[in-house]
């Protein structure tokens, strides 16, 4: 039993955070931008905070207050549509190797712009708590702390090897032009949210 919770954790951690985002486009790009590893730590621990404590929210029982009320999730949609086509202006526009790496070298702007693209996009917000909340409900007492905190892991794990591919990925692609091209991919996907986002508020 114990070994089927931590394997569904995983996929469904994994699932759920590969997908190309505005987070992960973040902590990737500042990966590749900083001159040293040490220096996207603020970023990483950020981002994974702010996963943590959505998680932690998710499976505490949020997902019900967010699903009983129409027009809150209704709020969250448009906000999201907003928000997503905001961030692939942004991601699109940038350039290789920073998001906007002027706004955002100093520490306290990276940890800001971190925790708004993680906790302000109302996309990740229903993912985590509408998917992971609703799975979570599978479980109950020690096996419901092991799902919670496997998920928790797969989230740490995750944006600290992101940011160590972003700084790879910078060391080979010396001229910027895979990252680029990555950025106008990502912008793109993030639109494709957005319009699906708008859909459902619509």
């Amino acid at each position: 039993m114990l070994f089927q919770t931590v394997l569904h954790a995983l996929i469904l951690g994994f699932g759920l955070i590969l997908p190309v985002g505005v987070q992960n486009v973040y902590v990737f790009n500042q990966g590749a931008s900083q001159r040293t590893y040490w220096q996207v730590l603020p970023v990483i621990v950020t981002a994974s905070l702010c996963d943590t404590l959505l998680i932690g929210a998710a499976v505490m029982g949020v997902s019900l207050v967010v699903f009983t009320f129409s027009w809150l999730q209704a709020a969250l949609y448009g906000i999201g549509f907003f928000f997503l086509l905001y961030m692939g202006w942004v991601i699109w526009r940038s350039k290789p190797g920073a998001v906007s790496s002027q706004e955002n070298s100093h520490p306290r702007k990276q940890i800001l712009f971190a925790a708004s693209v993680s906790l302000l996009n109302p996309h990740a917000i229903l993912d985590t708590v509408g998917v992971i909340g609703t799975n979570s409900l599978h479980y109950a007492g020690a096996a419901k702390w092991v799902f919670m905190l496997t998920i928790m892991l797969v989230s740490w794990l995750w944006f600290f090897g992101l940011a160590f591919a972003g700084r790879l990925t910078r060391k080979r692609d010396t001229g910027g032009r895979f990252i680029a091209g990555l950025n106008k991919v990502s912008a793109c996907m993030i639109w494709a949210v957005a319009i699906y986002m708008g859909l459902q508020f619509w």
